[in-house]
């Protein structure tokens, strides 16, 4: 396709000023979309109508347009620079999610605080999962290099807190602001691979930007191990760090992508947008009512399993009924309000009546679910009941993530040959399956340290193929404009699935370990060790080989069974959700819809 077809198809809702110009041919790289073909000397070359700025429509978005602009504009060599600068960014995002994650256990413990680390898990998980279609959203309207701005500059304020916080609350507010940064910059990354590439090559450009995690999480246990040793530099100056490579690494992308943005309205592609907004318009572009709905109704829902385990009336806590109450009614009331009061739809009712796009996020949410009862505890698990040290317990919690990027790209590899993904899935999904069901017996006090890794790396293996062919299959249904809502939409149920299996495995935590370390203990177990245990892997525990550690072993690897139990039966509906999912042909262009 060449850039005739391009500009005319995807540019029309765009007021275009050309200075005199001539049809250009190119032919598009392999993965590359036809508005990044290159041109010679990298300009770009149009011959379109002119329209004046009362012809221009306003369907779409302006953030949308700017990125097809700067598609057009850039060639084959900006489209080299452009991944280049999500590589240079996904380098820093790798370090930060695989180190982190283990700074949070040593913060909370330093705090006293392990206990309620599944309740702040959980609304971090609420977070960074609702967050996601209104970032998408943003990116439609003001652009994805400024909606990249916002999501580091949350990142950055949040390392600020972390490394500053002197209480538990101040660590909380940090802990927000830390799950909006990386949400959103997850999702802008996804969104932009999704916006360059064909369906085709997607999935398998989407896997190959988590290649860091290949090798980071290898390198990231070293580095833990050294800053919370004894002697070490701590949990906060580790966070610290990232508070200066995070926006160095972060500024190769935003500045290419606003250069190019720049560039194009230099080439004489100009999106021509209001000089200002009410409030009101810009809150219906966003969806303001759509997103309070959305992301208060799940916020409301699932926070309140968790913290209940922590109220001394438990389930019959008033406020607790309540709350899931009012969330359920927000969830049940958010398709009719989108479908007749929203302008501009956050979650548009057609999605939920699309039978891929409804079995692929719920496909996602179900393994998320298994994915995250079974790993919210396994590093308290494994250094107190396997003493594992912090760098291998490290190695163990992310061997699944190394696994499932490796197959991810395996998966993508397949799905770029064959044009198809449904029984690709089906395969994943089974993998899954199996990998749950022995982890019930392999996940114990005594098993050896060889099948804990066996079975982390035989379900993980699952989980990346699920991933990357639920997500290109719910994208080809929608056109360009509606790209990015849908990768946030459906990344959201994955995410979704990770709170909802917090919550579970939060108040499984809560209601069984202490009831567990007193049985196994016997009668005269020490109430001020239970607790100890129950709040904190950093206090004082029995010699390894004691009775008493033994024990505490028993006990916490009886609580972890309870919790793959919940992972199995997640897996039940995803088998025969599978049979059901469309199995479509994956073409050369960004979707189905559009020619």
């Amino acid at each position: 396709m060449g850039i005739l077809n391009s500009i005319s198809k995807t540019f029309q809702p765009v007021t275009v000023h050309a200075p005199e110009t001539t049809t250009a041919s190119a032919t598009s790289e392999p993965g590359i979309s036809a508005a990044a073909t290159n041109t010679e000397k990298n300009d770009v070359e149009v011959d379109i109508d002119l329209k004046t700025t009362g012809e221009a429509r306003q369907d779409l978005e302006s953030g949308v347009a700017r990125v097809e602009a700067a598609q057009a504009v850039w060639g084959k060599y900006g489209f080299w620079i452009v991944a280049a600068g999500i590589g240079m960014l996904m380098l820093v995002y790798e370090l930060d999610n695989t180190t982190v994650y283990i700074y949070n256990t040593y913060a909370l413990s330093s705090f006293n605080q392990l206990s309620i680390g599944a309740a702040l898990s959980t609304a971090g998980v609420i977070v960074f999962a609702v967050v996601k279609p209104p970032i998408a959203k943003l990116s439609n309207i003001i652009g994805r290099g400024e909606t990249y701005c916002f999501t580091i500059s949350c990142y950055i304020l949040a390392y600020i807190l972390f490394a500053s916080a002197k209480s538990f609350g101040a660590y909380a507010a940090g802990y927000i602001f830390y799950c909006v940064g990386q949400s959103g910059t997850n999702i802008m990354n996804d969104i932009v691979i999704s916006d360059i590439t064909t369906a085709r090559w997607r999935g398998l450009a989407i896997a190959v930007s988590f290649f860091p995690f290949l090798f980071m999480p290898w390198i990231s246990a070293f580095i833990v191990s050294s800053v919370v040793s004894t002697g070490g530099i701590g949990w906060k100056w580790g966070i610290g760090m990232l508070a200066i490579l995070m926006p160095f690494c972060a500024s190769f992308i935003i500045g290419t992508l606003l250069y190019y943005q720049h560039k194009a309205k230099k080439a004489g592609i100009v999106v021509i947008a209001k000089e200002k907004m009410t409030v009101y318009e810009f809150c219906s572009q966003i969806d303001l009512g759509g997103t309070l709905l959305f992301s208060c109704g799940f916020a409301m829902f699932l926070l309140p399993m968790t913290l209940a385990a922590s109220t001394p009336q438990g389930w019959k806590t008033p406020w607790i009924a309540a709350l899931i109450a009012l969330g359920g009614a927000f969830l049940i009331a958010l398709p009719f309000y989108e479908q007749r009061f929203a302008k501009h739809p956050l979650v548009p009712f057609f999605y939920f009546k699309n039978t891929a796009i409804v079995i692929s996020g719920t496909l996602l949410l179900t393994d998320a679910l298994g994915f995250s009862v079974t790993h919210s505890y396994l590093y308290p698990w494994s250094t107190i009941a396997r003493g594992l040290s912090a760098r291998d317990a490290t190695f163990l919690q992310t061997t699944n993530g190394v696994m499932q990027t490796l197959s991810s790209i395996i998966g993508g590899m397949v799905m770029l040959k064959t044009r198809r993904y449904k029984w690709l899935v089906m395969f994943a999904v089974t993998i899954r399956f199996i990998g749950y069901c022995v982890m019930i017996r392999l996940r114990g006090a005594e098993n050896p340290i060889a099948e804990l890794f066996i079975v982390q790396i035989l379900q993980g293996f699952g989980s990346g193929v699920i991933l990357i062919g639920t997500l290109v299959s719910a994208q080809i249904q929608v056109p360009h404009s509606q790209l990015a809502q849908i990768t946030a939409l459906i990344l959201c149920c994955n995410f979704l699935g990770s709170s909802i299996g917090a919550s579970i495995s939060g108040g499984i935590y809560t209601n069984t370990l202490k009831d567990e370390l007193a049985k196994q203990l016997g009668a005269g177990a020490d109430q001020s060790l239970i607790n100890s245990l129950y709040n904190s892997i950093t206090g004082v525990v029995p010699e390894w080989g004691s009775p008493e550690r033994e024990s505490i072993n028993a006990a916490y690897s009886n609580v972890i069974r309870y919790m793959t139990y919940t992972a199995v039966g997640s897996m039940v509906p995803s088998f025969i959700l599978t049979w059901f999912m469309p199995n479509m042909e994956l073409p050369d262009q960004n979707n189905l819809v559009e020619s």
